[in-house]
């Protein structure tokens, strides 16, 4: 997400680089820039002058400080202006209510709501220790009605039936009173969808909302429809007393005009993104994390929390135990580390919180593809146990072997046998001088570059 707007918004940084001042003459082009890769990322026209402007005003005439330079100086005041935009902080469920606190979902059809309900109850149960159930008002579409159920047994949580043909008020005040029997802390409830804004659709939700007064009403809303997203939003925010939005599909949003343009255009906040089809693939949404991401200085606090949620402690506790004793580091090893890394987002996902990453070269970032380590994990597979253990064993008719297995060639296995080679060489010295060890040769690595270290900008 916003990958198109990072880079249009890097190059412009840069031309201000060298600059003493940030005068109206050489921040005027740099503003057109930034107008431009806002309206190209489908930012709405009400929402790109709105913040053109407030960023002109701030910036035109700022000092720039000892330790800012006038490109660093037009970021943080974007930084600032996108934030504020997005909503500054990010605004958490409201769930203090009389049990069962009722969280109303609602959108159009395929915007993945249904998973969304899911992603959501999965969320609540994990990290806020609720018990969770969840309820189905889409009599019009059996099927999402059975999807539900698939995916409320994934998540673990609670399942109150219902069928075609039932009237969804009736459905929900059921479901209310069995979550109130059953002692649940938050009922989510799911409605029908449509294709577009209807009639129809807007009376039934509103019956609904009327017989549950739900303590939240969620909107859902396809992140790559850009603008008209914000614009749909804004119908069901005229119809309904939304408390906020959910943004979904993500990952498949390289503008992100829809999370730019929602609060300003609904006065609703954005509480969550939903990105891939993953039951655990849903993230409170912090505007200011999105404006440092958008402006390629990572997300370095939701890596953090997502190392803390998805690492498996136990198996990186033992590799460094082993490690430390000085036992060698082998293929299994290597592919819990390659697991874990796929498990937190894969490569593009750790490098889309990463600081700088903005800054690679395209060829770099496309070579950092998730498909490259599935293949790795699928030739460590391949192998035999022992081989997993003992690597020396591969030699050219079982490199051949597990090249078959894995729908590989020979190159590819010799690809990895050597990037394991190097990863178990910096493991051997960390064993033997530990975090000394590490940083030795760490040195030694910097002083065979001519010059040293970049410095850092």
């Amino acid at each position: 997400m916003f990958e198109s707007l990072s880079q249009r918004l890097s190059s412009t940084v840069q031309r201000l680089r060298g600059r003493g001042r940030l005068t109206e003459e050489n921040i005027q082009e740099s503003l057109r820039e930034v107008r431009i890769a806002l309206l190209e990322a489908d930012v709405a026209l009400p929402v790109v002058q709105a913040l053109v402007d407030r960023v002109k005003m701030r910036a035109v005439g700022q000092e720039v400080l000892k330790s800012l330079t006038p490109g660093q100086a037009l970021v943080k005041v974007v930084s600032d202006e996108l934030t504020a935009v997005m909503g500054q902080t990010n605004e958490a469920l409201d769930l203090a209510a009389q049990p069962p606190a009722v969280v109303l979902m609602a959108g159009l059809q395929g915007a993945g709501k249904t998973t969304t309900v899911a992603k959501l109850a999965r969320l609540l149960g994990e990290r806020q220790k609720k018990k969770v159930m969840v309820v189905s008002c889409d009599v019009y579409r059996p099927a999402a009605i059975a999807q539900l159920q698939t995916l409320a047994e994934q998540v673990g949580v609670a399942f109150f039936p219902s069928e075609a043909g039932q009237d969804p008020v009736d459905i929900a005040r059921n479901a209310v009173a069995a979550a109130k029997r059953e002692l649940v802390d938050v009922l989510i409830v799911d409605t029908a969808g449509r294709l577009h804004v209807d009639e129809k659709m807007m009376e039934e939700i509103q019956r609904l909302h009327a017989a549950l007064n739900p303590i939240e009403t969620l909107f859902t809303v396809d992140a790559m429809t850009g603008q008209d997203a914000a614009n749909t939003a804004k119908a069901f925010a005229d119809a309904l007393p939304l408390t906020g939005v959910v943004l979904t599909k993500t990952d498949g949003d390289a503008r992100g005009g829809a999370a730019l343009s929602v609060r300003h255009i609904t006065g609703k906040p954005i509480k969550f993104l939903g990105a891939g089809e993953k039951t655990d693939a849903l993230e409170p949404f912090h505007p200011d994390r999105v404006a440092q991401r958008i402006l390629g200085m990572g997300d370095v606090l939701s890596l953090v929390e997502e190392v803390e949620r998805k690492v498996d402690h136990e198996k990186a506790q033992n590799l460094a135990k082993k490690v430390m004793k000085g036992k060698r580091f082998d293929l299994v090893d290597m592919r819990d580390q390659l697991e874990q890394m796929m498990n937190m987002g894969g490569l593009a996902g750790l490098m889309d919180k990463m600081p700088g990453m903005g800054q690679l070269p395209e060829a770099v970032k496309q070579k950092a593809n998730d498909g490259e380590v599935k293949r790795m994990i699928a030739i460590i597979n391949s192998m035999t146990q022992k081989e997993r253990r003992h690597p020396d064993l591969l030699k050219g008719s079982r490199k051949a072997r597990v090249a078959r297995g894995s729908g590989t060639q020979p190159a590819d296995v010799n690809r990895l046998l050597k990037q394991y080679m190097q990863m178990s060489k910096m493991m051997s010295k960390f064993g033997k001088g530990g975090g000394k060890g590490l940083m030795r040769q760490m040195r030694g690595a910097m002083k065979g570059m001519r010059g040293g270290m970049p410095p850092m900008r």
